[in-house]
């Protein structure tokens, strides 16, 4: 495990009232949300980067995608989209 850093961060008091329902080590959700919300955002450029490089995804391609991460039985619609 690596190290820690101690901040501070100013949260609107009612997502604070929130995230205490929630958990009682707020540190570790709030850095396991960081950690998610980085994944989500280095994802995002690698792929925006592939498709720069190559050209846009095709339907047979995010469909096969789609397939890999949600399985054969994947939902299609807006609740999907989660």
């Amino acid at each position: 495990m690596s190290g820690t850093t101690r901040i501070t961060v100013t949260l609107p008091s009612e997502q604070v009232a929130e995230l205490r329902k929630l958990t009682d080590n707020v540190s570790g959700y709030v850095a396991e949300a960081v950690a998610r919300q980085i994944r989500h955002e280095l994802l995002a450029a690698d792929l925006r980067r592939h498709q720069e490089e190559h050209g846009a995804f095709t339907d047979e391609e995010l469909s096969a995608a789609k397939g890999r991460i949600f399985g054969a039985g994947e939902a299609t619609g807006p609740a999907s989209a989660a």
